[in-house]
């Protein structure tokens, strides 16, 4: 269990302009307190038939967590695949898996 700080990012919201073209919006991320801990069997098992590629997970207090669906952490970045409120308590699990091409947040180029 490593207690870090990790930075919540969601995208910007796409609209469209008067001339019917897509805009991207402004992201938006902040940092929050987290506790990091790897991931158990059963959960990298149920994951990897799910489709997904467990790598750990993430416990933090549930009032500051407001769905976003990426998660950055020493320079990787990892998309939130499945949330947990533990029983009795005020922690929500974030279980991720790392995002392929992508390093600080940012798509590599090829």
């Amino acid at each position: 269990m490593i207690d870090t700080i990790v930075t919540l990012t969601t995208p910007g919201t796409r609209t469209q302009d008067a001339d019917g073209i897509w805009r991207d919006g402004t992201p938006t991320s902040r940092d929050i307190y987290a506790r990091m801990d790897s991931i158990g069997r059963s959960e990298f098992y149920a994951g990897g038939e799910a489709g997904f590629r467990p790598e750990m997970r993430f416990t933090v207090f549930q009032a500051e967590y407001q769905g976003e669906g990426r998660l950055l952490w020493k320079g990787n970045a990892y998309a939130v695949y499945r949330t947990y409120h533990v029983p009795g308590t005020d922690d929500l699990e974030l279980y991720v898996q790392r995002e392929v091409g992508v390093h600080n947040g940012s798509q590599n180029a090829d």
